[in-house]
C-alpha cells in the first residue's frame, strides 16, 4: 500500500490484527528484512512494515534527514489513525524511533530500538572509516547521512517517558558504551545485549529478536 506524506510517497505493508506495531528498517534496506519476524508479530498485532523515504518500494528522493524521516512516520500514523503504536526500529529505524519519542510525546506507547546511535561517533571507528571511504568513492547520500547525522543530545532522552527496550548485538558496530549511554539516559529503559550477534544478525531475516519483543510487550 502507498501513502503520500511530506512530499514523499511511502510504501507500507499491513499484516495481522491487534495492537498496532510499526517496523522500521535500517539504512539502505527495506521492510523485507523483517520477513522472519512479521508472521510471529502478526499473530497478536496489526503490523505496519514501512519502507522509509527513498528505500524499497517508496519513491526515490535526495532528501535524507532523520528528522524528516521521523516526521514521515508521525504523519503516516496520524493519517492512518494508528493509535498508540509500539515501534520497533533497527539502526536508522531506531534513530527515527528515538526522534519520534522525543519530538512527539504521546504518539508511541512503547519503543524497541536495535543498534541505534545518537551521533556518528557512537559507531566503532573501523566502521566509520569504511563508510567514509565508501562515500569518497560513491558520493552516496545514505553514506553522507550516517556521517553527518544524527545529533541527539543524551540529555534529551530524559524526555522520553514510555517504556523502551534498547537492544544491540555483542559484536555490534555500535560501541557497547554508547548503547549503555542510551539506555541509562532514558527515563524508563531496559537494555539487552544479545550474545554472539552482530549489528543486524538477530533480526535481518531472523526471528531471534521475537522472544525479546514478546517479553517486553507483555
Amino acid at each position: 500500500m502507498y501513502i503520500q506524506i511530506n512530499r514523499q510517497i511511502l510504501f507500507y505493508d499491513k499484516i495481522g490484527e491487534g495492537r498496532p506495531l510499526l517496523l522500521l528498517h535500517g539504512n539502505g534496506e527495506d521492510h523485507t528484512i523483517f520477513d522472519a519476524l512479521i508472521p510471529l508479530l502478526a499473530k497478536n498485532h496489526t503490523v505496519y512494515a514501512i519502507d522509509s523515504r527513498g528505500h524499497g518500494a517508496s519513491n526515490p528522493t535526495d532528501d535524507y534527514h532523520y528528522d524528516g524521516m521521523a516526521d514521515d512516520i508521525m504523519e503516516l500514523a496520524t493519517s492512518l489513525e494508528i493509535e498508540s503504536p509500539i515501534l520497533c526500529g533497527f539502526s536508522d529505524g531506531g534513530i527515527v524511533g528515538l526522534l519520534l519519542a522525543i519530538h512527539y510525546p504521546g504518539l508511541l506507547s512503547r519503543l524497541v530500538i536495535c543498534g541505534a546511535n545518537l551521533y556518528p561517533h557512537g559507531m566503532r571507528r573501523t566502521f566509520l572509516h569504511k563508510i567514509k571511504q565508501h562515500y569518497k568513492r560513491t558520493g552516496s547520500l545514505l553514506d553522507r547521512l550516517m556521517l553527518q547525522e544524527p545529533d541527539i543530545d543524551p540529555a534529551c532522552l530524559a524526555k522520553v517517558q514510555i517504556p523502551t527496550l534498547v537492544v544491540a548485538g555483542s559484536e555490534d558496530i555500535i560501541k557497547l558504551s554508547h548503547t549503555k549511554l542510551i539506555a541509562e539516559s532514558l527515563a524508563n529503559a531496559q537494555m539487552q545485549i544479545i550474545p554472539g550477534e552482530d549489528h543486524g544478525s538477530y533480526l535481518i531475516h531472523s526471528d531471534t529478536l521475537y522472544p525479546y519483543i514478546k517479553d517486553f510487550i507483555s
